[in-house]
């Protein structure tokens, strides 16, 4: 009955060595990872599994588009069908953009957001989102909201380019072309 070379003995198994036995018993199984801050073993203690994940990721990713759709239809109903728009629109782009916190978890998609290749993306697109909150619930002005809706499409797909390698030069190099 031969132990392989990185077997630990079980007494050392628990107790105050424990750790090191652990770290021990990485190095020599070639499974040595980076040592982890507090918060990265906090966020790896308490995260979800990839299946729940892919779950409320489509949960939320489904529930922001029927918003969007929902004051796309609620935009026709005369009196408070623009500010109905602006908000159930607003509150689909918030769940769209909270989906994908499920899943690379919401520590990482905020560092991602303020990456710099997405910074002033992220800047317009919440900016975009609140102002357009703003214009249509006290503000009270219609056109505003719907401009800001506008740019809150055309900046929230910005800020989505920025994920697809090439894809904004793409669209860059596409616009100047037609434009000349």
């Amino acid at each position: 009955d031969a132990l392989p070379i990185y077997s630990v003995p079980s007494e050392y198994q628990e107790g105050p060595l424990s750790p090191v036995m652990d770290k021990l018993r990485r190095v020599l199984t070639g499974h040595e990872d980076e040592e982890q801050g507090l918060t990265a073993q906090v966020l790896d203690s308490t995260s979800l599994n990839f299946g729940t994940r892919l779950k409320w990721f489509a949960i939320c990713f489904v529930a922001g588009i029927a918003c969007s759709c929902l004051g796309t239809f609620l935009l026709f109903i005369p009196g408070t069908g623009v500010s109905l728009f602006a908000v159930f629109y607003t509150l689909g782009n918030i769940a769209a953009i909270c989906s994908t916190c499920f899943l690379m978890g919401p520590v990482k998609q905020l560092k991602k957001m303020v990456d710099p290749t997405r910074l002033i993306a992220t800047i317009v697109m919440l900016t975009c989102l609140v102002c357009t909150l703003c214009a249509a619930l006290w503000w009270g002005k219609k056109g505003l909201a719907i401009l800001f809706c506008i740019l809150q499409f055309l900046a929230l797909t910005w800020y989505s380019l920025s994920y697809i390698p090439f894809a904004r030069d793409a669209v860059i190099k596409c616009c100047t072309s037609c434009l000349n």
